[in-house]
């Protein structure tokens, strides 16, 4: 019988051996890696959920549209670089239809920046090449695209340098839990880093420099007249936003923070805003920012007056709370100039019950607080050092 026993146990041990029954190894990411001249769209379009796409250094002329959830597209610093694709040389056998026609991309909105210019296009087959209704004839160089009510989840894009492009940097939609971070984005046409409809964003340690418009711009939608919607504690924070029209813009949001940042040289350094719609824009805490010669000079638009010297401006919004902020030498002679501003929306949406507390303020014109906005209520300032304000008694 113990013999029996003995040959029963080895001949277990030798069918779990084999693989009879035991458990499937885990599946590992996979890294997938892009050099320049490569297509990044054929890796993205390879990578399966919790893949990497990773660039190297150098410059690829393309743009590249992510919709798969949980995709890391990260390069290794500042020095990887995506530039549009380079316009198709100029030789007797080039014909209309050779390039593929420019889809309208997003609508720029308030504050609404200068038009870019159009840019070129890619020959078909090129890696650049640009389909319709991509984020390349979109004029954007990174695209991150969901649907509504079925959002892309946990995307992060790291690590690289978008530029030049006629519309945005980074643009998304439709995301829960987008990371944008170590992003360089210089000199695109409208926005540098921009979202619309996404929830539980962070977006840490990006440089945006000389776009457009907004360096970061946030909002519920560029199309379409709705309330504020919820982001359910977007945070913006770390980031250096310098000679921009506006560092950032939040536009028709609630839930967000924007802390620790370093706006300087922009026409305004932080806009928050809302209008008639219903819920307001609100409920967003700007703190422990340093603000600082915000003094560049924008010309007006047809949605917005001239810019320049503004530190942060809240219009129409409610329940805000405006905390701990260097805010210096902001100095402008527009509607807007000033410190701190509270100032009445354009449709005439007052802000009403923000907080303006234990903020620095020094060597803001015309004043370091300003209120234009008399219809405003609840609106409180309390333990902030500064020495102006308009009307006189706020500091």
């Amino acid at each position: 019988m113990k013999k029996c026993h003995i040959a029963y146990l080895a001949c277990t041990a030798a069918l779990l051996g084999t693989g009879l029954g035991a458990a499937p190894s885990a599946a590992h990411p996979t890294v997938h890696v892009v050099h320049p001249g490569e297509s990044i769209q054929k890796a993205v379009d390879a990578a399966v959920p919790g893949d990497t796409v990773l660039l190297t250094r150098g410059t690829f002329r393309q743009s590249v549209d992510v919709s798969t959830p949980r995709l890391t597209l990260r390069g290794m610093g500042r020095h990887t670089v995506l530039q549009p694709a380079a316009a198709p040389s100029t030789t007797p056998s080039t014909t209309a239809g050779t390039t593929a026609d420019a889809a309208k991309g997003p609508k720029d909105s308030t504050p609404k920046g200068p038009k870019g210019t159009k840019g070129p296009e890619a020959t078909k087959g090129s890696t650049g090449a640009k389909a319709a209704g991509s984020c390349a004839a979109s004029g954007n160089g990174i695209c991150v695209v969901g649907t509504k009510g079925n959002n892309v989840g946990d995307v992060t894009i790291a690590s690289l340098t978008v530029t030049g492009f006629t519309k945005n940097g980074v643009y998304a939609t439709d995301a829960d839990g987008l990371t944008v971070r170590k992003v360089t984005a210089v000199k695109n046409g409208v926005w540098g880093i921009a979202t619309e409809r996404s929830v539980h964003g962070v977006y840490r340690d990006n440089t945006a420099r000389d776009n457009g418009d907004a360096g970061l711009f946030l909002a519920n939608s560029v199309k379409e007249e709705l309330g504020a919607t919820d982001t359910e504690g977007t945070v913006v924070e770390h980031n250096r936003l310098e000679g921009n029209r506006i560092g950032v813009t939040v536009r028709r949001l609630r839930n967000l923070t924007v802390s620790d940042n370093h706006l300087t040289g922009n026409c305004a350094a932080v806009f928050v805003v809302g209008d008639e719609n219903k819920p307001k824009a609100g409920f967003v805490t700007v703190r422990e920012n340093l603000i600082e010669r915000n003094n560049k000079s924008c010309p007006k638009t047809a949605r917005l007056d001239a810019l320049q010297g503004s530190g942060i401006v809240l219009t129409g919004a409610e329940d805000s709370l405006v905390t701990q902020n260097v805010i210096k030498d902001n100095v402008g002679k527009s509607p807007l100039s000033g410190g701190i501003v509270l100032f009445k929306s354009f449709v005439g949406t007052t802000s009403d019950r923000n907080r303006i507390s234990g903020n620095m303020l020094r060597g803001n014109s015309p004043a370091d607080l300003v209120v234009t906005d008399t219809g405003g209520k609840g609106n409180s300032f309390t333990g902030n050092s500064c020495r102006s304000s308009k009307p006189a008694g706020l500091c």
